[in-house]
């Protein structure tokens, strides 16, 4: 009766057994519990493991497997489902030894089970299964060939610090996190390879290997022990997990300064992967580093772009990346400032675009998400601004002091440097600034011009109004104006008019368009000041951005940035706007099909690296902080769509049934409700923004609108403040103060202000650079100015909406990231993603301490025990059978291959069972599982590995046969030759020696070879090789040997050609004189006379005897 229990019955009170593992940690983890929101978390943790051991127990009784159940083991109550007591889900009443009792009658009906339904490797014939051609041609039975111990229910396991078994311990029923017993019917992977001992939590590199259940102890365990081994790169699979360690706080995350860091070898294989795929498939790869802020994610991308070049780019020593490195220490120091929890915050998200072309790289472009603009005149409280400024004032001589108009003033002293922190470590700096200057002059960036927009931003804040009695302003002291006026090469009268005077187009039916002109107020002109300053210093980032991107291609082997050939111009040419404005009309759908086929031809080729803004929580989140988590939201979607969804979706279009059902959290109405088309936040926003509405009305809207999400919550703060609300993350809740919402939505400069740096009234000519679009739409009309606003961030002439008499910003600062991050988005969909999941160790940026509460909410909010689910119990992986075949048809020797149409899954099913057959690689515990679907093979992680692990053995083996052929071959070739030119000097001798001995001894007669005809060539024997000459011509001089010659290349390229003896490049060689060989100089090396062409020698000076 035994025998006619299925294997898949088995598997289910497996999975029984460990979701019941899960919900008793669940609950002690419940009790607990340090916080609600970790309480809440486990509450809703327990309900849904719950419902999946109800869902369980009532699988168990389909299909009469309850009887047979019951005829094998009667007396059983675990194994008789039917009997199971309700409180049975809460752990009690549970004896050990009846435990084990039940694991032993349950592994004799596993091992004897013999279930027609499941395809495989039968457990206790693994080694000896030989292979077979015969197989059943069934689509609809599900192949699950597994080879890890996971038939065997899991025992309540023993207390920890009972190492000899004794009795008084035996009561404790407390669960544990435990490995597998041993059972002999069921081979794992450690008797395949040499039953010895498993590998040790802290050598695990891919938490699929662990043993056990795999629960979030287990791998915070492993996490912790491979961190205090300074391991900190760890795999789930394909995915990779990177803990920051903080070993290098003050590291500024250069190209520069990350080449002394040790490559991880993890971070190789991505790239290597990265490569191998694009050169084989010719497909757009993206390394895509994700996680909260301050958890590595520059860090991780800098070493991956350094390896990247190392790879196909020729090393740190080519023109190219020395340009990069370059590139990368400007834009760190404008980009970058302290926060409350990251002092080397990256405040412009950066997607790196590596052109690759038959395997080499071939140009790069640095594509940059500026948005916090806002921190340039007002950094949070226990916040910086951008690490520029106070490099600058730390760097600068008394001479650049004084030509900059900053003698006397530091930090305290300017007012966009008062509002946060104002620690500040000089010599650091001024050691960064001086860095700063010689890598702008790398970029060919003058560098007084842009020291000159980033004194006169400092100065701009010092600027203060003052409101007189006529209703008119006044500046408080000419000091900081004069000195702006002067860095900027504008008169101060200019300057002043246009930061305190306001121009109004007014349209009348009957009068027409009238231009009004009106004197603002103090609060107005602080407005208009604090305007200019955010579009200086953004402008000039985006001008440094382009000059980076900007490198010619100069000859072979030198890289192209050439910003015209990008991915995104084109995207972004053809895009505009689409996520805000587009419709249902057939123009708008032919214009997605235009903007999409545009993606799918720019993206041929490339490697990008995407090092996008990390998850933010500040105290009271600002506007910026909305769209730097809604992005952090956005790639989070991504991970989920790409790893769980398209799985799960994929295993059920093709009907095949995973026992492990993954149960993960979709962040899609997060996204809709801030990024909703018509009543999402953002759209609310512009709504409010274009009715010049307030905050109160703006949160009162949105509340209003989305009362019954349960994203959007209500915070004790809210009851206190109106223009409050907070939102639900993934990653947590954030509180977001509206106050300055719609003044930055609006990002908007007059033309009042931008016509000052026109280039008649502008001395400095990278000023009118700075706004050079604006100032071709402003003076293509007249009356100037005449009203119009424009765009605080760098705007493209096609970006700008001219109708004839009024310029009008085409959209606000949301509208134009949201629109940028859907381009992103659609350049990612076209591409294979590589994920990097970074992790903080801890909050506090504390050297090698690993903080376990950081660590596990981040652990929960990246979902990574979900998707080490699915990688060791799924099918996350699939291939179509034919492509499947041709990547794996070296398992098996080809002649028992079909090849033919009609018989894929016949070979498909030849190849696994082959592959089974084969040890696993290391010695660790894995599920080696496949399945068939409708047109492609599914595939388990650990099989996967197997499979690649054999393709790359047997191809190494054949390399190294292929190169000891060749290599026994060219040594064969070169003893022949040497043989045949020793017999035919012996030989050459012989003749001589004859010769003299028959003219001194013995008379012979020889005849005498007949004389060709007079005037008649001798075609018999070549012509005589003329002697060669003892000098050579240079000029009109005749230069005797011997002579001095350097070497222009390396002779021989292969040394085993001249036995071992080469001459390198640069080497100064004596040239002893012609060679008998037609081209060909005599060398002397080391005591070695060499033949080398006349080519690869150039003459510098001679000798004369």
């Amino acid at each position: 009766m035994a025998s006619n229990i299925g294997l898949s019955k088995v598997f289910i009170l497996d999975k029984y057994f460990k979701e019941l593992q899960k919900f008793w940690q669940t609950e002690k983890m419940l009790q607990d519990a340090s916080s609600s929101n970790e309480a809440v978390h486990l509450q809703q943790r327990l309900k849904s493991l719950s419902t999946e051991l109800v869902t369980l127990r009532n699988r168990l009784h389909v299909s009469g497997s309850t009887g047979a159940i019951n005829g094998a083991n009667a007396n059983n109550p675990l194994i008789n489902c039917t009997n199971f007591p309700h409180n049975f889900l809460t752990g009690k009443n549970m004896s050990l030894q009846n435990n084990n009792m039940n694991m032993s009658n349950m592994n004799n009906a596993a091992a004897s089970s013999n279930n027609n339904n499941v395809k495989g490797v039968p457990i206790n014939n693994i080694n000896s299964r030989k292979l077979n051609n015969n197989h059943n041609n069934n689509n609809n039975d599900h192949v699950v060939t597994t080879t890890r111990n996971i038939s065997i229910p899991l025992p309540l396991p023993k207390n920890h610090n009972d190492e000899n078994g004794d009795s008084h311990n035996k009561n404790n029923h407390q669960p544990q996190p435990h490995s597998p017993i041993k059972n002999e019917n069921c081979v794992t992977l450690n008797n395949i390879k040499n039953g010895g001992p498993t590998l040790k939590v802290s050598e695990t590199e891919d938490l699929i290997h662990l043993n056990g259940p795999l629960t979030e102890d287990a791998v915070m365990k492993t996490l912790h022990a491979r961190f205090s081994e300074k391991k900190f790169f760890t795999n789930v699979g394909p995915i990779l997990l990177s803990i920051n360690p903080y070993h290098d706080v003050g590291n500024p995350l250069t190209l520069s300064s990350t080449r002394s860091i040790p490559m991880p070898s993890q971070l190789v294989k991505i790239v290597q992967e990265a490569v191998r795929q694009q050169a084989e498939t010719g497909y757009p790869q993206a390394i895509i580093l994700s996680g909260s802020s301050g958890s590595g994610k520059t860090h991780c991308s800098m070493l991956l772009l350094r390896q990247l070049f190392a790879v196909a780019g020729g090393g740190p020593e080519t023109d190219a990346f020395k340009h990069l490195a370059a590139a990368f220490t400007v834009l760190r120091s404008l980009g970058s400032a302290a926060t409350a929890t990251n002092s080397e915050s990256s405040r412009i998200g950066q997607f790196i675009e590596v052109q690759v072309t038959d395997g080499a790289l071939y140009r790069t472009k640095i594509h940059c998400y500026f948005l916090d603009q806002t921190r340039v005149i007002r950094p949070l409280p226990k916040e910086k601004n951008y690490h520029i400024f106070y490099q600058l004032l730390a760097g600068l001589n008394d001479e650049e002091r004084t030509r900059l108009c900053l003698d006397g003033y530091t930090a305290a002293d300017l007012n966009y440097l008062q509002t946060g922190d104002k620690r500040q470590d000089e010599q650091e700096d001024a050691a960064r600034f001086q860095a700063w200057k010689a890598c702008l002059g790398i970029l060919g960036i003058p560098f007084l011009d842009v020291v000159r927009v980033l004194a006169a931003v400092l100065l701009l804040g010092n600027i203060k109004f003052i409101d007189n009695e006529r209703s008119e302003v006044e500046v408080n002291g000419d000091t900081e104006l004069n000195s702006v006026a002067s860095l900027l090469g504008v008169s101060p009268q200019s300057l002043f008019r246009g930061l305190t005077t306001r121009t109004h187009n007014t349209n009348s039916h009957t009068r027409g368009s009238q231009l009004i002109k009106s004197v603002c107020d103090a609060n107005m002109s602080y407005i208009a000041r604090d305007s200019l300053a955010k579009a200086l210093y953004c402008r000039t980032v985006a001008t440094i951005v382009r000059r980076a991107n900007s490198l010619k291609r100069l000859g072979s082997g030198t890289l192209s940035s050439d910003s015209n050939e990008s991915v995104h111009n084109q995207v972004e040419i053809n895009s505009q706007h689409a996520s805000t404005i587009g419709g249902n009309s057939a123009k708008s759908m032919n214009q997605m099909a235009v903007l999409n086929n545009v993606v799918r031809h720019a993206t041929d080729g490339f490697i990008g690296i995407l090092d996008m803004f990390g998850y933010e929580e500040p105290k009271f989140a600002q506007l910026e902080h909305l769209c730097i988590n809604l992005c952090a939201e956005t790639m989070q979607h991504f991970y989920n769509t790409h790893i769980f969804k398209s799985s799960i979706e994929s295993c059920r279009d093709e009907g095949i049934i995973c026992e492990s059902e993954i149960d993960y959290v979709d962040n899609v109405p997060c996204i809709d409700l801030i990024s909703s088309l018509r009543t999402g936040l953002l759209s609310l926003l512009d709504a409010e923004c274009s009715m010049r509405g307030n905050a109160e009305s703006y949160v009162a809207k949105i509340k209003v609108q989305h009362r019954s999400s349960p994203r959007l919550q209500q915070s004790h703060i809210e009851q206190f403040d109106s223009r409050m609300f907070t939102i639900h993350h993934f990653s947590g809740h954030v509180v977001y103060d509206a106050s300055n919402f719609l003044d930055t939505n609006r990002d908007i400069i007059s033309d009042d202000l931008v016509s000052v740096f026109y280039k008649h009234n502008c001395q400095f000519g990278f000023a009118t650079h700075l706004f050079g679009a604006e100032l071709r739409a402003l003076y293509s009309h007249e009356n100037v100015p005449r009203g119009t606003w424009f765009r605080i961030a760098p705007t493209s002439s096609t970006d700008l909406l001219n109708d004839g008499e009024r310029l009008e910003p085409v959209s606000t600062l949301t509208q134009d990231f949201h629109t940028r991050l859907d381009n992103l988005l659609r350049t990612l969909v076209m591409s294979r993603p590589h994920f990097v999941r970074c992790i903080k160790s801890n909050s506090n940026e504390v050297p090698s301490y690993f903080e376990r509460n950081t660590v596990v909410r981040q652990i929960r909010a990246l979902q990574i025990l979900e998707t080490l689910n699915l990688m060791s119990s799924g099918f996350p992986h699939r291939m179509r059978f034919k492509q499947f075949i041709s990547r794996y048809k070296m398992l098996v020797p080809s002649r028992l291959l079909r090849r033919c149409e009609d018989n894929v899954m016949e070979d498909c099913k030849l190849l696994l069972n082959c592959a089974i057959e084969q040890p696993f690689e290391l010695n660790v515990s894995v599920i080696l599982s496949w399945a068939p679907g409708k047109r492609h093979i599914f595939l388990s992680e650990g099989m996967r590995q197997h499979l690649e692990n054999l393709r790359n053995h047997i191809r190494n083996r054949s390399a190294i046969l292929i190169q000891s052929v060749w290599r026994g071959w060219q040594l064969r070739k070169l003893n022949t030759m040497k043989k045949i030119k020793k017999d035919l000097l012996l030989s050459s001798n012989n003749l001589m020696t004859s010769s003299i001995m028959g003219r001194g001894h013995i008379n012979t007669t020889i005849r005498p070879r007949p004389q060709p005809i007079t005037g008649t060539p001798d075609l018999e024997s070549p012509p005589m090789v003329p002697p060669p000459r003892s000098y050579t011509v240079s000029g009109n001089s005749k230069l005797k040997y011997p002579q001095l010659r350097i070497m222009k290349m390396n002779f021989p390229e292969n040394m085993q050609m001249n036995n071992g003896e080469q001459l390198k490049k640069g080497e100064v060689v004596t040239v002893k004189g012609a060679s008998q060989r037609r081209g060909h100089l005599l060398v002397e090396s080391n005591g070695v006379i060499l033949n080398v062409p006349f080519q690869f020698l150039e003459l510098i000076s001679p000798r004369n005897d």
